[in-house]
């Protein structure tokens, strides 16, 4: 039997996207700054997570991405650098899914920044989907991350990028069983070729028609790049009813 991690908690085979060893296996080097609503979500200088501005006092992430320690880091390309561009920002509230258990479902959070992020050309906020949005199976969207680009390889220090199709609900279902709610998530298809999301990316997102549809949730532990396992997001135009009341200062009810 294959056994996983997370890094909290131990479930068979899968592995909540987050931990220390993160990375978009194949895809490809991201124009610097193209992608300006990315955050890193770091812990004594070292990448965890990813995340999305949203506003310019709240990033969008992963619920098991949670840590007293973290910094959000704006406007980076390069992370091995103290960029020019870069923004350091404190996080003054947590603000994880209030029905989020620790385990798959509900997996995201809000994180309130300390101070607000100086918009400009390398940060901007990125726009989120229509309530009612539905996503085609097989349309290609993007995602992005830094970190390893496979298994015992080294980080990358640069954000990646790489393309991913949207699966079928039912064949995501079909091979995760329990663990995929097809309500609250959802899931791509890929190839080895072009690889994808790995441990690491979690909290990023998966952009279809320039939209965030989903924010990294897990992949197969034992191999983020196998094909047979899709890899799984959370939808985040369910959660738009909360986002909307945390940032309105409404209480984090869901």
């Amino acid at each position: 039997m294959i056994y996983a991690y997370c890094i909290v908690f131990f479930f068979p085979l899968l592995s909540l996207a987050g931990a220390s060893e993160s990375g978009i296996v194949g895809g490809r080097v991201a124009k610097p700054h193209s992608r300006p609503y990315m955050a890193s979500l770091q812990v004594d200088e070292e990448h965890r997570c990813g995340g999305i501005l949203i506003r310019e006092d709240f990033v969008l992430t992963a619920a098991h991405c949670n840590d007293p320690s973290l910094r959000v880091v704006l406007g980076a390309h390069d992370i091995s650098k103290k960029e020019k561009s870069q923004q350091w920002i404190q996080v003054a509230k947590y603000h994880p899914h209030p029905k989020y258990t620790g385990k798959f479902d509900n997996d995201i959070m809000l994180l309130e920044l300390k101070k607000n992020a100086t918009l400009n050309r390398y940060v901007k906020v990125i726009g989120l989907p229509k309530k009612d949005g539905k996503i085609p199976a097989n349309i290609k969207c993007a995602v992005a991350g830094w970190g390893r680009t496979g298994s015992n390889k080294p980080a990358s220090k640069v954000l990646m990028e790489a393309t991913e199709k949207m699966q079928f609900s039912f064949e995501c279902k079909n091979k995760w069983g329990e663990y995929f709610n097809p309500a609250h998530m959802l899931c791509t298809k890929f190839n080895k070729k072009n690889g994808g999301v790995c441990q690491g990316d979690s909290g990023g997102p998966l952009i279809c028609n320039t939209k965030p549809q989903g924010l990294t949730e897990y992949t197969l532990q034992s191999d983020c790049n196998d094909p047979k396992y899709p890899h799984v997001f959370t939808k985040v135009h369910v959660f738009l009813p909360w986002i909307k009341k945390v940032m309105k200062g409404l209480g984090n009810v869901a």
